[in-house]
């Protein structure tokens, strides 16, 4: 985790869970992250249990050009990353792990930058499965905003039990991407047949993409 804003929201989530897998949603109290509202977004699932926005601040919409209440969460992704990421979120739902994400956002003029993704799970039953989280830029090149993010590629990702991974806040590197098929969702399959998984935790083997 390298962004203060993910450490933060990290912090005050981990603060109001205790000892429990994951803090109510009617216990999130919009004022004491008010510095981080902008960059924040609630995710619920939808009647096929695929992630959406509930909620996103301003900064986060400035940065995709658009309201995103509503829009399906894997839709900000490329092709061949939205089905992997769509399973790592459920995991980090069901599994009441912590999601984190580095990818690179494409603009609609072609310029790149890097960002941090933190999905963090909230405690509302089977009927109401919920997430807060929080995109953070590495960089703020003067166009973010103006020139509208129209594509993410997962370039690391980490899917962590907080209670049994807490170094990972200080010094633990996200894991690089296995590579994907093409004719394939291996990433996405992986996560269901080939992780290792220690209680929340889930191990894969694997290189850096091509």
């Amino acid at each position: 985790m390298n962004q203060d804003g993910s450490m933060a929201l990290f912090q005050y989530w981990n603060r109001l869970r205790g000892n429990r897998p994951a803090p109510r949603r009617s216990e999130i109290e919009p004022a004491d992250i008010k510095a981080l509202l902008p960059d924040t977004f609630i995710l619920e699932c939808d009647a096929r249990a695929a992630p959406v926005f509930r909620l996103a601040g301003t900064r986060l919409c400035a940065t995709y050009g658009k309201e995103l209440k509503g829009h399906s969460f894997a839709s900000l992704w490329s092709e061949r990353d939205q089905p992997a990421v769509s399973r790592l979120v459920r995991h980090a739902l069901d599994e009441k792990a912590v999601a984190l994400i580095a990818f690179e956002g494409l603009s609609r003029e072609g310029r790149i930058n890097s960002f941090e993704l933190i999905v963090l799970p909230l405690e509302g039953g089977r009927q109401s499965v919920r997430a807060l989280g929080a995109v953070q830029p590495l960089m703020n090149p003067f166009w973010l905003g103006a020139d509208p993010i129209v594509e993410n590629r997962v370039e690391s990702f980490s899917l962590t039990d907080p209670d049994h991974e807490l170094q990972f806040l200080k010094n633990r590197p996200t894991m690089p991407v296995p590579p994907l098929a093409p004719e394939g969702d291996a990433l996405a399959s992986r996560l269901d047949e080939g992780g290792r998984r220690i209680r929340h935790l889930v191990v894969f083997q694997g290189g850096r993409r091509a």
